[in-house]
């Protein structure tokens, strides 16, 4: 009788896992369609990796788990600015690593509160607090190229982290 039990719960286990396989490459398939900078791949990796991803059973599961991971990614890239901003390694651009740092608290911000747009349901809130969250990662990017014609040191980073946030702003728009 345990074997039985066992065996239905194993199945059951894996049946889910692989429902949300299904959900994430099918969503990451039409998301990259919409938006062709979103990198289907990256998209798929990056929500199989996560635990929060491989247990959504919605297209709203995914973006509150992928929203997730993009706010803990911006801290990590804020982490990075702020290390590099304090070892005084990159003369020149100090006022604008500074102003990285709080462009990633901005965006940080803005993916909370699209977290809790999208827990609501007010899926156009959310759209908007996505879309600026973007826009201000470029603000980094342009305010150190612009300025100092140097890439950003931060600037692979800053691309991981904008297709990070292009996931749940896509999927987003594909509950619009």
């Amino acid at each position: 009788m345990k074997f039985l039990v066992s065996l239905v719960m194993f199945s059951l286990l894996v049946n889910g896992f692989a429902f949300a396989q299904t959900l994430i490459q099918d969503s990451c398939k039409k998301a990259a369609v919409k938006e062709p900078a979103l990198i289907y791949n990256f998209c798929v990796d990056s929500l199989t990796q996560d635990p929060q991803s491989k247990t959504a059973t919605t297209l709203e599961g995914l973006i509150l788990a992928s929203t997730k991971n993009a706010a803990v990614k911006t801290m990590n890239v804020k982490g990075i600015a702020e290390q590099i901003f304090k070892g005084k390694g990159y003369g020149g651009i100090e006022a604008e690593l500074h102003d990285c740092v709080e462009f990633y608290d901005d965006a940080n911000d803005l993916l909370n509160t699209a977290l809790a747009s999208v827990q609501s349901q007010d899926y156009k809130t959310a759209n908007e607090d996505f879309s600026i969250a973007l826009d201000v990662l470029g603000n980094c990017k342009d305010g150190i190229q612009e300025i100092n014609k140097q890439k950003s040191p931060v600037s692979n980073e800053n691309n991981i982290l904008l297709q990070k946030i292009l996931i749940p702003f896509v999927f987003n728009n594909m509950l619009r």
